[in-house]
C-alpha cells in the first residue's frame, strides 16, 4: 500500500503525476530535531499471539480457480502523502538530466529465477484456504535470504526457495500463515476474512532468525469494511529454518487510546507501509498513519522492539514515537516514509552511544522536485532490553540531487487481450512518488534510493531512479551525516522505476530496478553502483515477455487508464558477498485467441493479471 495504495478489483486509485512549477532552487540549510522516549515516546505491548507455520495442509485450488466476487471491499482507502500545495522548491529546469546507462551484452556473475506471479497469489492457500484471495496489484515485493533459504512474500502470498531456485514450500495466503480467517469465502452470502498488505521480510544473520511483517486491520464479516482496529503483525522463526515455525506477535497500530496505545488525532489509524530495520538490539517498524473514517495524515510511526526479547519469543515493550509531530523545515510538512536501516550479512552495527540505528527520509513535502533528505538516529539502543527503555531520536536534514515525482511510463506495444476484452488501450505503467526506499547500513554509510523523474537524452521526461550515500554520526547525541556519494540510474528514452540497493559487508552494491519504455516490456533490470556516484551499465536480469495487461490499468472496470506497478522491490546481501534482488516484470506474453480460450494462457496468469516477480542472485 504505497502512493497511491495497492488495489485489488473495486475502485479506480489515484495516480500521482510529477507537477512542476515556475519557482526557483532553495536555499538549503540544516535543521535537526529530537525526540526522547520519554517526552514524544509511549510505551506499548507487543502481544504473543502464540505459533504459525509456513507447512500448508490440504489440496490447492484448481487452475483457474471461482473468478466470482473478486473484489475487497476494504481493498482501496485511497491514503496518500499529503503535500502543500504551496510550497515551491524547484522550476522544470531544474529536472536533473543525467547522460544515461547503456544496455549490458552479458551478466557475469549472474544467475536467477521466476518467483511467485499473479497466479500464484491469487490461487495461494491449501484446505480451508484453497481459492480465498482476492486479485491483486502491484506485488509489493519482499525478499530476504540467508543459510541456503530466500524468504520470497508478495501481497499476498508467500513461498520459500532454496538458493538454487528449487522450492522449498508451496506458495502459501499470509491470512493462512497467521492464522487469520480467509481474504474471502465465496457463496451466495461471501464471508470477509482479515484485511493484509505490505509483506517484508529480514533475515538477522546475528541470531540465524527470519522476521515477517505484515500490515493488518479487522473487517466487518458479512461487508469487508474496516471496523476500526489495526495491527502490525510480526512472525519470528524459532529456528534459522524458515520453513518452520514461527512466533507470532502483534503490535496495536490503531493508536486511538485503547488498548494501551497513545491517543492520536482523529483515530483509529492505519499503520500503512510498515517498513522494517534492524540493529544488533532492536528490531524497528515504522508506518504512516492515516485516520481510518476521515481525511487526514499523522505522519510517521516509529516503533522500536528489542530483538533479542522478539527471537526469546518474549514480548518487550514498545517504545513508539510519533515522528509526525516533530517540527519539519518547511511549514506545513509533515515527516513521512522513514526508512530503518538494515546490516547485511557479516556487517557491523553501530554500537557507539548505547547502540544506534540509522533511518532516511525523503523531504518531497510539495510532491514537485527538492535537493534535500533527512538522516535519523535512534541512540541507547541498547536500553530496549530493560523494562525501561530510554531511547533518543534525532534527525537533520541534508544536501543532496534533486530527485522529484515521476511521471508514468510508457511501455512496448505488445498483445494485452484482458485490455481488449474490456475494450481499452494499452495501458501506461504508474511511475510512483519519491519516497525513500529500503535503507542498508554497511561500511559506516547509509545508501538508498528513489524514484525521480529524469530528462533523457534528446527525449521526454521520464521515470528514473536517484541513489545516495550518506556518512551518518553522531555528536552530542544529535545526527548529522554528508552526502558522500549519489547519481542516477536512467536509460535514454526509457523508463527505470522502484529501485532497491542490496550492499554487501564489504561495501559492494547493486540497485535493482524496473526498465520498460518503447524498446522494452516491463523487465527486471539492476546496475552496478559505488559509494563515490559512479553508475556502471544496465543489465537486464529478465527480459519482460509482453506488456502488462492488469485490471488496474483500464478504464472500463472502473480504474484510470494507469496500471499500479512495484509498489517497491527488494535486495539483499547473502552471508557469501553475493546479492539478491526481486523485481516485478511481465514474464508472459499471449493473444486473444488463448486468452478467450483458457484465460490462464496455459497456467501463466489469471483473468485480470499477468504480472510476475524475478528473483536474481549476482556476485558483484
Amino acid at each position: 500500500m504505497h502512493h497511491p495504495r495497492r488495489s485489488v478489483l473495486l475502485a479506480a486509485s489515484g495516480i500521482a503525476l510529477v507537477a512542476l512549477v515556475t519557482g526557483t532552487l532553495f536555499a538549503f540549510h540544516v535543521t535537526g530535531t529530537r525526540a526522547a522516549a520519554g517526552a514524544n515516546g509511549t510505551l506499548t505491548t507487543v502481544a504473543f499471539k502464540g505459533a504459525a507455520s509456513l507447512k500448508a495442509t490440504g489440496a490447492a485450488a484448481t487452475k483457474g480457480g471461482d473468478t466470482s466476487q473478486e473484489i475487497s471491499p476494504a481493498g482501496d482507502v485511497g491514503e496518500e502523502i499529503p503535500h502543500s500545495s504551496t510550497i515551491v522548491h524547484v522550476d522544470a529546469s531544474h529536472v536533473p538530466s543525467p547522460a544515461g546507462s547503456a544496455i549490458a551484452a552479458s551478466n557475469a556473475g549472474f544467475r536467477g529465477f521466476a518467483g511467485l506471479n499473479h497466479l500464484d497469489q491469487r490461487l495461494a492457500g491449501t484446505g480451508a484456504f484453497a481459492g480465498t484471495q482476492f486479485s491483486l496489484e502491484p506485488p509489493d515485493q519482499a525478499l530476504c535470504a540467508g543459510n541456503g533459504f530466500v524468504f520470497e512474500s508478495i501481497n499476498t502470498a508467500i513461498r520459500v526457495f532454496r538458493t538454487d531456485g528449487s522450492a522449498a514450500t508451496a506458495p502459501i495466503a499470509i491470512n493462512q500463515f497467521l492464522g487469520l480467517a480467509p481474504e474471502i469465502i465465496r457463496g451466495a452470502n461471501p464471508v470477509f476474512g482479515d484485511f493484509t498488505s505490505d509483506p517484508k521480510c529480514y533475515f538477522d544473520a546475528t541470531t540465524q532468525r527470519w522476521f515477517f511483517t505484515i500490515l493488518q486491520a479487522d473487517v466487518v464479516p458479512a461487508t469487508g469494511d474496516f471496523s476500526g482496529r489495526t495491527h502490525v503483525y510480526i512472525a519470528v522463526s524459532q529456528s534459522s529454518d524458515p520453513t518452520g515455525a514461527y512466533n507470532l506477535f502483534v503490535l496495536d497500530t490503531t493508536n486511538d487510546g485503547l488498548n494501551g496505545t497513545p491517543k492520536h488525532a482523529s483515530c483509529p489509524c492505519l499503520g500503512d507501509q510498515p517498513l522494517i530495520g534492524a540493529d544488533a538490539n532492536g528490531f524497528y517498524v515504522t508506518t504512516n498513519e492515516f485516520p481510518l473514517f476521515s481525511n487526514g495524515f499523522n505522519g510517521a510511526q516509529v516503533y522500536a522492539v528489542s530483538k533479542a526479547a522478539l527471537v526469546a519469543g518474549k514480548t518487550p515493550p514498545a517504545v513508539t514515537i510519533n515522528a509526525g509531530a516533530l517540527p519539519t523545515p518547511d511549514a506545513g510538512g509533515i515527516w513521512y516514509s522513514i526508512q530503518p536501516a538494515t546490516v547485511p550479512a557479516g556487517g557491523a552495527f553501530n554500537t557507539a552511544n548505547g547502540g544506534t540505528e540509522y533511518f532516511l527520509s525523503a523531504l518531497d513535502f510539495a510532491g514537485k522536485l527538492d535537493n534535500r533528505i533527512a538522516v535519523w538516529a535512534l541512540t541507547n539502543t541498547a536500553s530496549l532490553g530493560g523494562k525501561a527503555p530510554a531511547v533518543s531520536l534525532t534527525n537533520a536534514v541534508i544536501a543532496s540531487e534533486v530527485y522529484g515525482q515521476g511521471p508514468a511510463q510508457i511501455q512496448k506495444n505488445g498483445p494485452t487481450p484482458f485490455g481488449d476484452s474490456v475494450h481499452s488501450p494499452e495501458a501506461l505503467l504508474d511511475g510512483n512518488d519519491d519516497r525513500m526506499n529500503q535503507v542498508v547500513f554497511a561500511g559506516g554509510k547509509l545508501w538508498s534510493a528513489v524514484d525521480t523523474v529524469v530528462q533523457t537524452p534528446n527525449g521526454p521526461t521520464r521515470a528514473g531512479v536517484a541513489y545516495f550515500v550518506v556518512s551518518p554520526s553522531v555528536t552530542s547525541g544529535q545526527v548529522g551525516g554528508a552526502m558522500t556519494g549519489q547519481g542516477y540510474v536512467a536509460v535514454n528514452q526509457q523508463n527505470t522505476s522502484y529501485p532497491s540497493i542490496g550492499v554487501n559487508a564489504a561495501g559492494k552494491a547493486l540497485i535493482t530496478f524496473t526498465l520498460t519504455g518503447p524498446g522494452f516490456f516491463p523487465s527486471a533490470a539492476y546496475a552496478t553502483i559505488d559509494a563515490a556516484g559512479n553508475t556502471g551499465d544496465v543489465h537486464i536480469a529478465a527480459a519482460g515477455a509482453g506488456p502488462e495487461d492488469g485490471f488496474t490499468g483500464y478504464k472500463s472496470p472502473g480504474f484510470g487508464g494507469t496500471s499500479r506497478w512495484g509498489d517497491y522491490s527488494a535486495a539483499v546481501a547473502d552471508a557469501d558477498g553475493s546479492i539478491w534482488l526481486a523485481q516485478e516484470y511481465i514474464g508472459q506474453s499471449c493473444g486473444d485467441a488463448q486468452f478467450n480460450a483458457d484465460s490462464t494462457c496455459g497456467g501463466t496468469r489469471t483473468l485480470f493479471a499477468n504480472w510476475g516477480t524475478f528473483i536474481s542472485n549476482v556476485q558483484p
